[in-house]
């Protein structure tokens, strides 16, 4: 990946924004919500004059004029350069077609799957798909009256692709949910009976793990391919 000199996501938007033509970062704002492009990248009106200054400094645009309109402050409008340009070509270049690894919350709280009891993590889950539901439903509405006012898929692309991020997100959590609560997801009842010894026993679930036959009455050949410190 290349080293960029402004890493924003926000700065590559105002990039594209100013390849239409020049304007003031008010008005980047404005059209940048009023086209949806918020939902896609964090838009922080405060932080925006932050961003338009670094890409100055940097060289990626340049204040082209400065203007007043009735009572208001002055504004000052700015215009894509041509290192401006290069720079927005190989960003989007590089968002198109090069993967990256993405570190996903989902992603994180499974990792630690086992610390909570299974039966809390499956509503967790479901909960957590409910919320998701909510967010795919809402936005396949937008899509209907995008649609029925004639506007081409081109212009919200970007949310039919979190939309089907949703879709597959809701989908994984209901049915690792359903899968925890039968114990049909492989190693639910060891897990499930770990912590009903911690329950019973006041111990730390390491302690079960360090004699499994003590405990659990068998033991678990897989437990000896864990580092003796995670045990």
């Amino acid at each position: 990946m290349v080293r960029r000199k402004v890493s924003n996501p926000l700065a590559f938007a105002v990039l594209g924004s100013l390849g239409e033509r020049p304007m003031h970062p008010y008005e980047i704002s404005t059209m940048l919500k009023a086209r949806g492009k918020d939902g896609s990248i964090k838009l922080n009106y405060g932080s925006l004059y932050s961003v338009v200054t670094a890409l100055e400094k940097a060289g990626f645009v340049e204040a082209v004029e400065t203007v007043r309109e009735g009572n208001r402050p002055e504004r000052t409008i700015y215009a894509i350069t041509d290192a401006g340009r290069a720079e927005f070509d190989g960003w989007l270049e590089e968002l198109l077609g090069t993967p990256e690894k993405d570190f996903r919350q989902l992603e994180a709280g499974l990792a630690y799957l086992p610390a909570f009891a299974p039966d809390r993590v499956a509503d967790l889950l479901e909960q957590r798909a409910a919320v998701l539901e909510e967010e795919a439903a809402g936005l396949e509405r937008m899509h209907d009256v995008m649609r029925s006012k004639g506007l081409p898929e081109i212009f919200w692309i970007e949310s039919e692709f979190r939309v089907e991020l949703l879709r597959t997100e809701i989908a994984f959590a209901r049915r690792l949910a359903e899968r925890i609560r039968t114990d049909d997801l492989e190693g639910t009842e060891f897990w499930r009976r770990t912590h009903d010894l911690v329950a019973e026993l006041g111990v730390q679930p390491g302690d079960l793990l360090k004699d499994p036959v003590k405990y659990f009455g068998v033991d678990f050949p897989w437990l000896r391919e864990v580092p003796p410190d995670a045990q």
